[in-house]
């Protein structure tokens, strides 16, 4: 018996929602569906794709190797559909667009330009707001998609979501700090050190669940919303800083050096991607965004 596309997008909603209830909500079926299309996807390619835990599911190295696969037929499928749609109609048209400030810096530039590629005479409009925001206009209507953390999305049920990214919480060290010696830091480590934190909404309430989770935790001495101030305080030796990998780069704008590494344990991610409200039809232009974006971020 071959698996369905039905099992495969079952299995990319409970592999994005990290648990069976989770992707039962977002897809607007019962935990039982769920749980029969993931076991006989399993029953069919031979393979464990989750390790059932207490409170969820976590994909296994071929869970995650076949996440991929399974992301690409899906794709494919949709391209498929809508191949004979009138290309007139979906070169040109009106795109309003979303955006957070942390994502506009460091994922739209790309996605951005392979889109204005493609599709030069589409009418763009870009909005840079709040994550709660954009979900708001996006539900009303006034948005047709957003590029913004899809961890942070509250509503599942009015809006459809795509994740491109997963990116971890890492560590960043001055260059030639003692810590940089290892190549992964126990968070007991982290005691005594001071820290530089980042105070942008879309990943406040990530950092606050990392800190609640170390049991001494490193003092804050500065609390800032730019990204750069970040980088040059930790350049410069003002204390350490733990950020998601996605906004790491390893020189501060005065030219010093930046390094990073893992901190063992679970540590929290930030999820990237894209949401369009639940039930309304993509037009044109916001369907070929949503292919251009898939395609920017290949290694998602």
């Amino acid at each position: 018996m071959s698996f369905t596309l039905r099992q495969l997008q079952f299995f990319v909603a409970a592999a994005e929602q990290g648990s069976v209830s989770g992707a039962a909500r977002v897809l607007s079926i019962s935990q039982s569906s769920v749980t029969e299309a993931i076991r006989a996807l399993e029953d069919d390619l031979g393979v464990t794709l989750f390790e059932r835990q207490a409170k969820g599911l976590r994909i296994t190295h071929k869970g995650s190797a076949f996440l991929r696969h399974a992301r690409q037929i899906l794709g494919d499928v949709a391209r498929a559909r809508d191949a004979f749609q009138d290309e007139g109609e979906q070169a040109r048209g009106r795109l309003s667009l979303g955006v957070t400030s942390l994502v506009a810096g460091y994922v739209l530039s790309d996605i951005l330009a392979r889109f204005r590629r493609a599709y030069p005479q589409v009418d763009l409009n870009v909005i840079e707001d709040s994550g709660e925001y954009l979900q708001h206009l996006l539900i009303g209507g006034e948005l047709d998609v957003a590029v913004l953390l899809t961890s942070s999305v509250k509503d599942r049920l009015a809006l459809q979501v795509e994740t491109l990214l997963v990116s971890p919480f890492r560590l960043w060290l001055p260059l030639g700090h003692a810590l940089a010696q290892q190549e992964a830091i126990s968070r007991d480590e982290l005691a005594g050190h001071a820290l530089i934190q980042l105070m942008v909404d879309e990943i406040e309430e990530a950092t606050r669940t990392l800190m609640a989770s170390i049991a001494h935790p490193p003092q804050v001495t500065f609390r800032t919303r730019s990204v750069e101030a970040v980088r040059s305080l930790v350049a410069t030796g003002a204390g350490l800083a733990l950020l998601p990998g996605l906004v790491y780069r390893p020189w501060s704008l005065e030219g010093d050096r930046i390094e990073i590494r893992d901190v063992s344990g679970d540590l929290p991610t930030v999820q990237v991607g894209l949401a369009w409200r639940r039930g309304a039809p993509l037009s044109g232009p916001a369907l070929n965004f949503v292919r251009s974006a898939q395609g920017a971020v290949p290694d998602r």
